[in-house]
């Protein structure tokens, strides 16, 4: 399913539409966008049918979340981007055909809750408006607790899926525990595969040690079509969207207020 498909199609068409012939340029004047600005007779001649196409592609059922998935805040976890990065751990494994042992991405890319009850394909849009794609990477041990370590100082744990982070001790002298989901131990010099996304390995966010990822693959997938991919296989079997357990960071609150102070060393 690819709702955005005509949304593709509407750009193309704008993009085809004659200029008009324009005398050059002597004075700018500053026009305020407003409803009474008259429409283009042959724009809306273009978009008419291809705008009702897209409202109406938006408002297909997807799949229930009974509970709905929440970003979480004041210091709760962020289940729904544990799902979020649970989907595409699971999307990178198809892709490269071996086991991905960490994904990652962002809480700022979240840019919405999906709340309780039918959800619709423009519900998955609204949490993820953006075409960032899904990519694997290869990182040592040593530098997937390093990313984790990263995302911790940065946003109190970034959404994560694979590994399990508790943060002890004083905020001017704590210390972080990393290991695999199962918990046992993360070897620091083995390889492993790494999913996340292009804004992240290219440097966005502030998680630096991701772009020292080797052997990129572009899975050619973007993180909202995975997630539209992965309701939709929900529906199929018959089972609803539910929250992922939580866990995976163990912050205590005075670390946590440190981090928010940027006050935290660790």
């Amino acid at each position: 399913m690819k709702p955005n498909s005509a949304s593709a199609r509407l750009l193309a068409a704008l993009l085809s539409l004659p200029l008009a012939a324009q005398a050059p340029l002597t004075k700018a004047e500053a026009i305020p966008i407003t409803a009474s600005l008259p429409d283009d007779a042959e724009i809306q001649k273009v978009i008419a049918p291809l705008a009702a196409e897209i409202r109406a592609s938006f408002d297909l059922p997807l799949v229930q979340a009974p509970q709905g998935l929440f970003r979480g805040r004041r210091g709760e976890e962020n289940l729904l981007g544990y799902w979020v990065a649970d989907v595409m751990r699971k999307a990178a494994e198809a892709a490269t055909g071996s086991p991905v042992r960490l994904a990652i991405t962002n809480a700022g890319g979240l840019r919405s809750n999906l709340h309780p009850g039918l959800l619709k394909v423009a519900d998955i849009f609204e949490l993820m408006p953006f075409e960032n794609e899904l990519v694997v990477i290869e990182l040592t041990g040593a530098e997937v607790i390093q990313v984790v370590k990263e995302s911790i100082v940065r946003r109190g744990g970034e959404p994560c899926s694979g590994v399990k982070a508790v943060v002890q001790g004083a905020p001017d002298a704590a210390t972080l525990r990393v290991t695999w989901a199962d918990g046992s131990a993360i070897d620091p010099a083995a390889t492993v595969k790494v999913a996340t996304s292009d804004y992240l390995y290219g440097g966005g966010d502030s998680i630096p040690t991701l772009k020292q990822g080797r052997k990129p693959f572009t899975t050619g997938l973007t993180l909202r079509q995975i997630l539209l991919d992965e309701c939709a296989r929900l529906a199929k079997a018959k089972k609803d969207l539910e929250a992922p357990a939580p866990g995976r960071y163990t912050i205590p609150v005075p670390i946590q207020e440190a981090i928010r102070d940027k006050k935290l060393k660790l």
